[in-house]
């Protein structure tokens, strides 16, 4: 397969945490060095800690995306908020209404002014100092769950975490992007052998659940294409999983193609950030 690189690369990708104790990522745009963050499911210290580690301004940030309403999406809210309000900083919010509506985190911050609300939808279109946000939906087992693309010159990067399939407008959202976010949370065998109760078992593996390895791997064998330059493996399982198991299995999937794109895995305690 041949390999081409845009001539206009605009996005970095800081993922700050990722796992079921706490997530945080932003969106940067390179030429600008304003970002969008995506949920803030870590404490305060944490945040700006590891924004200071990427070599990201927090004054730049210029919106909070909010997944779902899930505590390890949202827990760390109020704290960084207020932290960033201490810095004259007040990002927009931008989720679901149904999120706030299940949200006492998401409802605060709201009603104490900590931020400028603006509620979003799925299949549609918003912008954000010059960056398109393409919201699609996902398939998780909360009151409402998004994904996103970015889009901003001839780039785009998608960003999918917390569903249990791919749904087909998300699979229509996540084609051509050059830097894509793709949950890969457990290994099967793992999950079915480990000393989780059936019941969550049976959640996890169901539509409504997580993507495992091989899901995300099938969904990456369709989305390939020659501008796709980085994968980031996110979300994945401690209990159920490891940091090497994603990479080997995403990895096959572009060998086989003979695909030049490179793998990474998210953590849950260290940053990892790509471009």
């Amino acid at each position: 397969m041949t390999h081409q690189t845009s001539s206009n690369t605009y996005f970095k990708l800081h993922v700050l945490a990722s796992g079921s104790k706490g997530n945080a990522s932003i969106v940067e745009r390179a030429d600008t060095g304003e970002g969008i963050v995506i949920d803030c499911g870590i404490c305060k210290r944490d945040f700006f800690v590891r924004c200071e580690e990427v070599g990201f301004d927090v004054y730049r940030i210029k919106a909070i995306l909010i997944t779902h309403e899930h505590s390890d999406h949202t827990k760390g809210l109020g704290v960084v908020l207020r932290g960033l309000a201490k810095l004259g900083v007040s990002p927009l919010l931008m989720t679901h209404p149904a999120i706030v509506g299940a949200s006492t985190q998401l409802d605060e911050v709201i009603s104490k002014n900590l931020c400028t609300y603006m509620p979003i939808e799925p299949q549609r279109l918003y912008e954000v100092s010059d960056i398109c946000l393409h919201v699609f939906a996902t398939s998780h087992d909360a009151v409402a769950s998004l994904g996103f693309r970015f889009m901003c010159g001839d780039d785009a990067l998608g960003f999918i975490t917390d569903t249990g399939v791919v749904l087909p407008e998300a699979h229509n959202a996540l084609l051509g992007v050059r830097i894509l976010a793709l949950e890969s949370n457990h290994d099967i065998d793992m999950l079915e052998k480990s000393e989780y109760p059936y019941n969550l078992k049976m959640r996890v593996q169901s539509n409504r659940g997580h993507l495992s390895n091989d899901q995300a791997a099938v969904e990456l064998s369709q989305l390939l294409h020659a501008g796709l330059e980085q994968v980031v493996a996110m979300h994945v399982s401690q209990n159920n999983n490891t940091y090497r198991l994603p990479v080997e299995t995403l990895q096959r999937v572009l060998s086989q193609a003979d695909h030049p794109a490179c793998v990474r895995v998210a953590y849950q305690d260290r940053v990892v950030s790509v471009s």
